[in-house]
C-alpha cells in the first residue's frame, strides 16, 4: 500500500469505529446486564418479559406486501402542511392538574404542584442510527432546556420513540429530576452515565413515592427492546397520584382486559393519557385504535381523555389526522370528555371541567391543514372540552 493512501484509510476506519460506538451506545445496556434485571421478575422467563394475554392473530400478508406498506407509510401518514404548534406555552406552572402535550407521548404533567415529564423524545429520528428511522413530522414546540425544573421524568418502556438517549441525558444534566422507569430500563440510563441514585425502577404492581407523588407501575400490553432481541426490559403503564389528583399514563398499550382491572383497583383517574395512533392490522394487540382507546378510558374510570401517540411520527399505515377524527367520533358516541390540544399547548384541568390556556383550543386544529369532507359529530362531550 502506498504511504499516501494509508492516512485516509486509517481515518475512515476510525470514523467507522466511532460511528459504530455511537450506535451501540444509543442502544443502551448490553443483553447480559438486562438479563440479570429480568431474572428478578416473576413476569420474565429466560431473560425475556411477556404479556399475560396471548397475542391476537395477524393477517396473512407477504413480506413484499409488508415492505411496500412500510415504504409508503411516511407519505401516507404525513400532514399535508406544517403542523400548527404552540411555541410559547406556560412552562413555569405548578397547577393542581394541567398537561402540556409536546407531541407523541411527551407530556409535561402538573399534578398537585409537582411536575412530571413523560417519555421525553426531542430527537429528529427514533432510531439508534443517525440519519435513519422514522423522522419527526413537526419540530419540538419548545427547546428541551426551556422546560425549566422537572421533578420526575417518567418512562413507559425502552422503544426509541419513548426513550430518547439525548433527551434523558440532557434532562439529567439540566434538571434535578428523578427518573422513574420500569424494571430493566434503569440499566440503559446507567449505561448513559445517569447516577443510580437518581433512578427508581419498579416491576408491575410496584409502588414508589417520589417528589411527593405516588407512582404505581401497572401492567400494559405491549413489548420492548432496543436491539434485535425483544422484551429485554419491562413495559408499563403508570398511575401518578398526588394528595388530590390521579393521572393514568398508558405509554404504549393494546386493547386489554387489564384496563378494567386497573380501573377497578386503582381508579378513578382525573386524566388519562392513552395512545390513539400507530395502530395497524399487522399488530392488533400492541397499539389501541381510537375506539379502543376510548373504551380503555371508560374502563379505567377516567375523567378527561388526552389522546397521545399521534401527529409526530408516521409509525402506522393510517392518514395523519385519522386518529383525531376517529377519537372525536368515539368520544361523542360514549359521552367522553376529550382534550385534543395542539403540540405545545397547555391545558388546565380543574375538577369537573377543562379550561384552555389558549383561546380556540376547543376547535379541531388539525383541520387547518387536513380538512375533512364528512365532519364527525362535534359539540358537547366530544368538542375538546
Amino acid at each position: 500500500m502506498r504511504r499516501g493512501a494509508a492516512a485516509p484509510l486509517a481515518a475512515a476506519a476510525l470514523g467507522a469505529a466511532a460511528f459504530g460506538l455511537h450506535v451501540r451506545r444509543n442502544m443502551g445496556a448490553r443483553i447480559a446486564v438486562l438479563r440479570r434485571a429480568a431474572s428478578t421478575s416473576p413476569h420474565a422467563s429466560d431473560g425475556a418479559f411477556a404479556n399475560r394475554e396471548p397475542g391476537l392473530p395477524r393477517p396473512d400478508v407477504t413480506v413484499r406486501q409488508v415492505a411496500t406498506m412500510v415504504l409508503r407509510r411516511r407519505e401516507q401518514g404525513s400532514p399535508p402542511g406544517p403542523v400548527p404548534l404552540t411555541t410559547d406555552p406556560v412552562l413555569s406552572g405548578r397547577a393542581a392538574l394541567a398537561a402540556t402535550w409536546f407531541g407523541h407521548t411527551s407530556v409535561l404533567l402538573e399534578i398537585d404542584g409537582r411536575r412530571v415529564l413523560t417519555d421525553p423524545v426531542w430527537s429528529t429520528r427514533t432510531s439508534p442510527v443517525p440519519g435513519f428511522g422514522p423522522r419527526r413530522l413537526h419540530p419540538p414546540p419548545v427547546a428541551l432546556h426551556a422546560l425549566g425544573e422537572v421533578d420526575v421524568v417518567l418512562v413507559s418502556h425502552d422503544h426509541y420513540d419513548h426513550l430518547d438517549r439525548p433527551a434523558v441525558v440532557a434532562l439529567a444534566r439540566g434538571t434535578g429530576a428523578t427518573f422513574v422507569v420500569p424494571l430493566g430500563v434503569g440499566a440503559h440510563l446507567r449505561s448513559w452515565g445517569i447516577a443510580a441514585a437518581r433512578i427508581v425502577e419498579r416491576d408491575w404492581d410496584g409502588v414508589a413515592t417520589v417528589a411527593g407523588l405516588t407512582f404505581t407501575c401497572l401492567e400494559a400490553r405491549h413489548f420492548s427492546g432496543r436491539g434485535f432481541r425483544r422484551n429485554t426490559t419491562q413495559w408499563a403503564a403508570w398511575k401518578v397520584a398526588g394528595p388530590v389528583h390521579a393521572v393514568y399514563v398508558a405509554g404504549d398499550t393494546g386493547a386489554s382486559a387489564v384496563h378494567a382491572r386497573t380501573g377497578a383497583e386503582h381508579g378513578p383517574f382525573d386524566l388519562t393519557l392513552v395512545p390513539v395512533g400507530a395502530y395497524a392490522e399487522l399488530w392488533p394487540d400492541i397499539h389501541t385504535t381510537p375506539e379502543e382507546a376510548v373504551a380503555a378510558h371508560l374502563a379505567l374510570r377516567g375523567g378527561v381523555l388526552l389522546p397521545v401517540h399521534w401527529a409526530t411520527f408516521a409509525l402506522g399505515f393510517h392518514r395523519w389526522a385519522e386518529p383525531a377524527e376517529r377519537t372525536l367520533r368515539a368520544a361523542a358516541a360514549h359521552g367522553v370528555r376529550v382534550a385534543l390540544p395542539r403540540p405545545g399547548q397547555r391545558l388546565r384541568i380543574p375538577d369537573g371541567a377543562t379550561e384552555h390556556a389558549d383561546r380556540g383550543s376547543g376547535s379541531p386544529w388539525w383541520r387547518e391543514i387536513a380538512p375533512v369532507t364528512d365532519d364527525p359529530v362535534l359539540g358537547g362531550a366530544a368538542a375538546s372540552v
